[in-house]
């Protein structure tokens, strides 16, 4: 059962506690029918020390959760801690020691790039899993990655060029943006000067473009020994930076927006001289400390006119949403449709309330259609599998966990029929703690 003690913070008790043990379930329940061309396994990492303590929510190991699908079937269910330093030859460090990029958690995405499975955390080194969950090793690239990857690279549908950045560096420049052919080789680290080092969860790129956001969670030294050092300080000021994918930190033009925070974007595409952005975005993150989650994100759509110079910001939506995802094959193209997941529980600064929804948006005209999944059910990260031609023919699938049951399921959505029931439901014998972000990964041979 999960930790409800009351003296323990959030991010440590009830369904966000971590597990501490690795199972496999062979003998899984399922509910409808599962379509049988999805063959592969779906996979979502999230922060879960092995310790069964961390100062941060954001700070735990990196357990990756797997769900096989194979011919109408459900295979298995497993969990799996990412075999890196931490687990197999732990140190204490002090919060102010030198970062090792060899170490990290893997803890935050699971993507794909060619044939490897990355497991991602902005702070390291990405860390290689296979199909079944097994650690691999870890992934500079031969050496040529001399910095971090951040958490949310961006693979595009048109040239497989994996594109990434990182922030973390306690020193100028504070910026690197990270170009890795479709080979699977180092092609580009550039140095780009920004005036702080600042939380860049994540950026956005289109078939020309990648776009950065300098917005102010600042890092704070004094707040080293809390463990997660920023601070929300909007008299750093706030912008948005456009640079060619394949230009240089002399290139990028800089448009300045009001302060607020986006932990995810959603996707972007050109339209003539125009970039239309969507994201997730907050008045601010992180106000009163880094456990302050009492503002939450709404879908927006930037327009960035490259001729003017200028940023227009439309809200699409007064419903609360974050981790948005779109088809991987619209990545940085014009994209209609959109998938996040609801939030709740705006105003309580306690913890992140996953949502009782999932939510489709029509991003043409900002229409929404909402799932459902059930009365004091919390969701997780919509993933969409594509089934056919069109950009919405195939699935959406999430792990959540019903809180009054205390149990967890894997939910398989037909995205043209979104608001009906699932066509599959999977449930898992033990409970999956909330997590970060996943990938469905088809079978390889």
């Amino acid at each position: 059962m999960a930790d409800t003690a009351s003296h323990l913070p959030w991010h440590l008790r009830g369904n966000w506690a971590p597990l501490l043990d690795e199972r496999t379930a062979s003998s899984l329940q399922v509910e409808g029918a599962i379509p049988p061309e999805l063959n592969g396994t779906y996979i979502r990492t999230g922060p879960n020390p092995k310790s069964g303590r961390s100062p941060h929510w954001f700070l735990g190991d990196g357990m990756v959760h797997g769900i096989r699908l194979r011919n109408g079937k459900a295979e298995w269910h497993r969990n799996r801690f990412v075999q890196t330093p931490n687990i197999t030859d732990r140190v204490e460090r002090p919060p102010n020691a030198p970062r090792e990029l060899g170490r990290g958690t893997a803890n935050t995405h699971v993507a794909l790039h060619g044939k490897q499975i990355l497991c991602l955390n902005e702070a390291s080194w990405p860390w290689l899993i296979d199909q079944d969950l097994n650690t691999v090793g870890l992934q500079n690239y031969g050496g040529a990655l001399s910095c971090s990857m951040t958490a949310h690279p961006k693979v595009c549908p048109e040239t497989g060029e994996l594109l990434a950045f990182s922030y973390f560096g306690f020193k100028p420049p504070f910026l690197h943006y990270i170009r890795i052919g479709a080979d699977g080789q180092l092609k580009q680290l550039e140095g780009i000067n920004i005036p702080n080092m600042v939380m860049m969860h994540d950026f956005s790129i289109t078939r020309h473009h990648v776009i950065f956001m300098d917005l102010p969670l600042v890092f704070k030294p004094e707040l080293l020994a809390s463990g997660m050092p920023y601070k929300f300080d909007a008299s750093a000021g706030a912008r948005i930076g456009v640079m060619p994918r394949n230009g240089t930190g002399a290139d990028v033009r800089w448009f300045p927006i009001d302060p607020c925070y986006v932990f995810h974007t959603v996707n972007s595409y050109e339209d003539g001289n125009r970039i239309i952005m969507h994201v997730s975005k907050m008045a601010s993150a992180f106000g009163a400390d880094s456990n302050d989650y009492a503002n939450v994100a709404r879908l927006w759509r930037w327009t960035i006119d490259l001729d003017a110079g200028t940023v227009s910001q439309d809200q699409i939506d007064d419903s609360p949403g974050d981790f948005g995802r779109v088809n991987e094959s619209r990545v940085g193209l014009k994209a209609r449709y959109g998938y996040l997941m609801s939030l709740a529980g705006e105003g309580n600064s306690e913890e992140p309330i996953y949502g009782p929804q999932l939510l489709k948006y029509d991003l043409r005209d900002g229409s929404r259609v909402t799932h459902e999944l059930g009365h004091n059910v919390r969701g997780g990260e919509p993933v969409f599998v594509p089934g056919g031609a069109g950009e919405d023919e195939g699935w959406v699938m999430t792990i959540c966990h019903d809180e009054t049951s205390g149990r967890s399921k894997f939910v398989i959505v037909d995205a043209q029929d979104f608001a009906a029931r699932p066509v599959a439901t999977i449930h898992l014998p033990e409970r999956v703690p909330y997590g970060a972000h996943g990938s469905w990964i088809p079978l390889q041979q």
